[in-house]
Formats: C-alpha cells, sequence, structure tokens
C-alpha cells in the first residue's frame, strides 16, 4: 500500500486555501515571519509554531529531552529567514494532567535551545485542562519576537533568475511530516529499529548561529526558506511573482534514514518531497558572485538548484 501525507490525516491544499483566504482580510500573513514597524527603522519580527504529531511518538517512547528544542527551533528558524535575530520566547504547555517531572524535562530542553540561540525565555503559560487532554498527553506552542533593520531585512524581493539555491543539512525529520511517519510506523512496526525510532527523534536543527554569522560576515543574502510543513513547497514562498524554481534533485542522496522510511511506506518522490524536508532544514538564496563566500562561511551548504 503506498502511503500519501493525506492518507494520514494531513491535507497540505486546505492549508494552503485557509492562508489564501485569510490573507483578503489580514495583511502579511504567508511569510516565515510577521513584523511590526517600531518608527525609527526597526522592524519586530515575531513567529508562532508547536511541534506536531512528533509530540505523540516522543511522548509514547518517553523520549521527551529534545521537545523543547524542537519547539524552540520551528520558531527561531522562521525567525531568521528575514534576517531578524531573536530577543526572546514564550512557550505554552497543555496537558490534561501535569507531569512535573516531564514538564521540567521539556522546559530545561526550551531554556537550553533559547540559550543556544542567544535568546531569551521570557516566559510561558503551564495550563490543565482535565476532560479535554488524556492525562498521559500534553501538547506545546511557542511564540518568538526578535529584531531586523528595515534597510537589512531579508523577503526575496531582489531575487532574479540565475540566483542560487544552497541547503543547510537537517538533523532529520526536523518536526515535520510525523503524521505519515507515525502511519507507515504503525503498518510496518517490524522494519524499525529503536535506533531508528531514536534518529527520527533527534531534535530540529538550529540554524541562528549559523545564519545569523553569515549575514555578519556581509554575505548577500537574498532570500531563505525555513523547509518545513508542505517540504520543499516552502521554496516557493520566498519567490517574487513570475519565477520559479530550478532544483537538482540530483545534487544529493536522500539521507538513509528518509530512504528507508520512503521503501517501507512506499512513498512517491513526490510525496517525499511535499512531505519531509528530505535531508535540508534550511535554504539560501544568493547570486553567483556570492556562492564562494557563501561556501566559505558554511562548509556544509550544499548547492541544490538556482532561480529561474
Amino acid at each position: 500500500m503506498q502511503l500519501s501525507y493525506r492518507d494520514a490525516g494531513v491535507d497540505i491544499e486546505a492549508g494552503n486555501e485557509l492562508v489564501s483566504r485569510i490573507q483578503s482580510f489580514t495583511k502579511g500573513i504567508g511569510g516565515f515571519a510577521g513584523t511590526y514597524p517600531l518608527g525609527d527603522g526597526r522592524l519586530l519580527a515575531a513567529t508562532t509554531d508547536g511541534v506536531g504529531t512528533k509530540l505523540e511518538l516522543a511522548q509514547r517512547t518517553g523520549q521527551l529531552g529534545g521537545l523543547g528544542q524542537d519547539l524552540v527551533a520551528m520558531c527561531v528558524n522562521d525567525l531568521i529567514t528575514i534576517g531578524a535575530r531573536p530577543l526572546f520566547f514564550l512557550d505554552y504547555y497543555a496537558c490534561g494532567k501535569l507531569d512535573v517531572d516531564g514538564a521540567e524535562v521539556v522546559i530545561r530542553s526550551i531554556q537550553q535551545a533559547c540559550a543556544a540561540s542567544n535568546c531569551l525565555l521570557l516566559g510561558g503559560e503551564t495550563a490543565e485542562m482535565p476532560g479535554f487532554y488524556r492525562e498521559n498527553v500534553f501538547d506545546l506552542a511557542g511564540f518568538a519576537v526578535g529584531l531586523v533593520d528595515e534597510d537589512k531585512l531579508i523577503d526575496g524581493q531582489r531575487l532574479q533568475p540565475g540566483d542560487l539555491i544552497f541547503g543547510l543539512p537537517s538533523s532529520g525529520p526536523h518536526s515535520n511530516g510525523f503524521s505519515l511517519l507515525r502511519r507507515i510506523l504503525e503498518h510496518s512496526p517490524g522494519e524499525f529499529s529503536d535506533e531508528q525510532i531514536r534518529e527520527f527523534l533527534t531534535p530540529t536543527e538550529l540554524y541562528v548561529k549559523p545564519i545569523l554569522g553569515l549575514l555578519d560576515l556581509g554575505v548577500d543574502v537574498k532570500g531563505m526558506a525555513h523547509v518545513t510543513g508542505g517540504g520543499w513547497e516552502n521554496l516557493s514562498r520566498v519567490l517574487p511573482a513570475g519565477l520559479s524554481l530550478d532544483l537538482d534533485w540530483d545534487a544529493w542522496k536522500l539521507p538513509p534514514l528518509f530512504a528507508h522510511l520512503q521503501r517501507v511506506g512506499r512513498v512517491s518522490e513526490a510525496e517525499m518531497r511535499r512531505t519531509f524536508n528530505c535531508g535540508f532544514g534550511m535554504t539560501i538564496f544568493v547570486s553567483p558572485d556570492q556562492a564562494t563566500r557563501l561556501q566559505a562561511c558554511l562548509p556544509t551548504a550544499v548547492p541544490l538548484g538556482k532561480v529561474r
């Protein structure tokens, strides 16, 4: 049986349709981060996200230690796509019955990820909601705020045909595609070892320091895309009207963990690309004359294609 994200209960088209509808009565919705002008040439930037159904697998296996980093990364990695520097973070932890020990593990991980991102954990909310969540279940959401000079905003509007696309490696599936991943695990539990399940739960990579380091060195970055829900469709979100992507899918091999998941679930290439990051969690767009500098600053960056 060939599985898809929609089979697992996630409808990407419905999500895109909602964004399209709300753009008619909201301003700026649809990017990786929203901005608010302070009136002095600076913009406040804000994002919000969660960990998704990765939570279920982590809670079921008792592997909670990386969930805080997942939560922080999903937010701050969005912030930096526009060149914003994270300032502070807030979390929301909701449960049916509070497990103090488990909550401490998660919040400690949040604090550590904030510190690694030069970001202050400013506060949060813990909510017990008996009758709404089961006793052994909790959910997470996070909110990050950053700052960027208006004249240094990275929004993709300067992109033009011939610009190059580079990818920074992911640490695994990060926090996306787990509804499909879990469905494949459910259908073929004997095909996955405990070590592979631990690999699935590897915390989301934090890209703040390498990306801000790149910008501090003066590399002219024209656009960035965080490869999250919807997979590689995210890259199109930074393109000006009339431009498209020319991705070289032969530029890298699918990491073994993803290849095994694809094989067991009989997932098509197209479905893999619109569900998972397939090995790269952040993409960077630069003009050809900046490529050498970028790779000198970020040796792990891989050329993935170009804009056309």
